[in-house]
C-alpha cells in the first residue's frame, strides 16, 4: 500500500488531482445535502450543461474557459431560481429549459469552430491529466471560499433548507440564502468539470448526500457523514483509476454507487433487526 501511495504521489498531476479533488468532494458533499433536501438536486446536472456550453463557446472564441464559464454559470443559477419562483415554470422544467438550451449552444459553437478537440472532451468527460497548476490554485482558492461561507452561514442554510416560511417569518432573508446556495453550487460545478467532466460532476452532489441519509437522520450527522463518504469515495476512485488505468470520473462515480448500495442494504438490515 505504501508503495502504491508513493508511486501515486510521485507524479505532479496526481498530486494536483488529489488536492483539488479532496476540496471539491467536500464542497459537493456539503452543498449536496441542502440541494437534495430542497428537492433541487438536479440543479447540478443543469448547471454542468450550462458550464459545458459556456466553455465550448469560450474556446470557439479563443477566450479563457474558466473566466467565461464561472460568471455564466452563476447567472444561470440566478436565472434558475428566478424561473423556479414563478408560477408557470417550476424546478425540473426550468432546469431542462436552461440546460438543454446551453448544451445546444455549446455543441453549435464546437461544430462551427474546429470541431470536438481534446480540450472540449476533457471538459465533457473529465481528465486529471488536463489539470494545470493554475487550475489547482484557482480550485483551492474558490473551494476554500465555498467551505468558509458554508460554515459561516450554516445555521441560516439549515433553516432555509427545512422550512422557508418559518425562516422568513423569523427574519431570515430566504431569497438571499437561496441565491448564495445557487452561487456556491455554480462555482463548485465549474471547478469540478475539469476533473469529473460535465456529464458526471452532478453525481458528486447527489450520491454522498443520499448515502449519508441512508445511515443518519440528524441533519448535522448527515452533513458530516456525507463529507466523509465523498472524500473516501474520491480517494478510492482515484487509486482505482491509477492502478487499473480507468477513467477517473467514471471510477469515482462507480465507487459512490457501490457505497450507496452498501448503505441502502445496511439501513434495511438494521431496520429489520
Amino acid at each position: 500500500m505504501n508503495l502504491i501511495l508513493e508511486s501515486v504521489l510521485y507524479y505532479p498531476f496526481m498530486r494536483r488531482a488529489l488536492v483539488a479533488g479532496v476540496l471539491l468532494s467536500l464542497c459537493c458533499a456539503l452543498l449536496g445535502v441542502n440541494l437534495v433536501l430542497k428537492r433541487y438536486s438536479m440543479i447540478g446536472d443543469g448547471l454542468s450543461h450550462v458550464g459545458f456550453g459556456a466553455l465550448a463557446l469560450a474556446m470557439a472564441l479563443g477566450l479563457a474557459p474558466l473566466a467565461v464559464a464561472i460568471p455564466v454559470v452563476i447567472v444561470a443559477a440566478f436565472l434558475l431560481l428566478r424561473l423556479n419562483s414563478t408560477a408557470k415554470i417550476k424546478g425540473d422544467s426550468a432546469i431542462a429549459l436552461i440546460s438543454t438550451s446551453a448544451l445546444a449552444m455549446g455543441v453549435m459553437a464546437v461544430s462551427m469552430s474546429s470541431g470536438m478537440n481534446m480540450d472540449i472532451l476533457n471538459y465533457m468527460f473529465g481528465s486529471i491529466l488536463a489539470m494545470t497548476k493554475a487550475d489547482v490554485v484557482l480550485s483551492i482558492c474558490l473551494c476554500v471560499c465555498v467551505l468558509v461561507l458554508f460554515v459561516v452561514f450554516y445555521n441560516r442554510m439549515f433553516s432555509v433548507t427545512f422550512d422557508e416560511a418559518f425562516a422568513q417569518a423569523s427574519g431570515v432573508r430566504v431569497n438571499v440564502y437561496n441565491m448564495l446556495l445557487a452561487v456556491l453550487t455554480a462555482v463548485t460545478i465549474v471547478l469540478g468539470m475539469r476533473m469529473m467532466g460535465a456529464m458526471l460532476i452532478s453525481s458528486l452532489i447527489i450520491f454522498p448526500a443520499l448515502t449519508a441519509m441512508r445511515l443518519c437522520k440528524n441533519y448535522r450527522a448527515v452533513v458530516v457523514t456525507s463529507a466523509v463518504i465523498s472524500v473516501v469515495c474520491f480517494l478510492i476512485g482515484l487509486f482505482i483509476s491509477y492502478i487499473a488505468a480507468t477513467p477517473t470520473g467514471a471510477s469515482i462515480v462507480l465507487v459512490n454507487l457501490a457505497a450507496f448500495i452498501a448503505a441502502s442494504i445496511a439501513a434495511r438490515l438494521l431496520k429489520r433487526g
